[in-house]
């Protein structure tokens, strides 16, 4: 079962979390108030996920999320917050985060989310991936990375922003056959996770 730790310095903004991912079977580990708990609660409990918000007394959420991150945490970092600025979205991608909700998405999308995160796969639409390029400046480059050609299909569903499981059901393989297409995908692109092998992908011609 899937694991969450909510950190969020609004007790209704955690209480109506928890009843939605509850209610979907998604086990919440513990709760946090403010960055430095997120900090602690995340080494104690050792949850699958965190939701992490930005704003927060005593420590924010990017500094949080890049502790929980540095300690070795297992826990994918998602940040949730109220605010869609570029500047809160590549600060926490510079932080380690795996991914960037905003509170206003459906109950499916927070489901969606911790269940995503929990399997490993990073939460960037292709639009927020256009935005990192985007600022980035990144231009196109030849690829040395001797990538498969199923590698180089499994590169471009992932730049897609396709999950493990929809890449599985594209491309009629087996979820972990797709989990070992992608540890490869990252060991020969040098990439230090999903996040940066799309922004990779993007970079070397890899990505529609």
């Amino acid at each position: 079962m899937t694991t969450v730790l909510l950190v969020d310095d609004h007790a209704t903004m955690r209480a109506g979390f928890r009843m939605i991912l509850e209610a979907a079977g998604v086990e919440i580990a513990g709760e946090a108030a403010t960055g430095r708990e997120a900090v602690e609660r995340a080494a104690a409990l050792r949850p699958d996920v965190v939701f992490m918000d930005v704003q927060m007394p005593d420590m924010d959420g990017i500094e949080a999320t890049r502790r929980i991150v540095a300690a070795g945490s297992c826990a994918s970092v998602v940040i949730v917050t109220t605010f869609d600025r570029d500047d809160y979205l590549f600060a926490a991608l510079d932080a380690g985060a795996s991914g960037f909700l905003l509170k206003n998405a459906g109950p499916e999308e927070l489901v969606s989310a911790a269940r995503v995160a929990a399997s490993g796969d990073a939460l960037l639409a292709p639009e927020v991936t256009r935005r990192v390029i985007e600022r980035n400046h990144i231009p196109q480059e030849e690829s040395d990375a001797d990538l498969t050609e199923r590698e180089a299909e499994v590169l471009r569903l992932l730049a897609s922003a396709m999950s493990n499981g929809e890449i599985a059901r594209e491309l009629f393989i087996g979820e972990a056959t797709v989990k070992t297409h992608v540890s490869n995908i990252l060991q020969k692109t040098a990439t230090r996770d999903r996040v940066a092998a799309v922004v990779w992908a993007h970079r070397h011609g890899f990505a529609a």
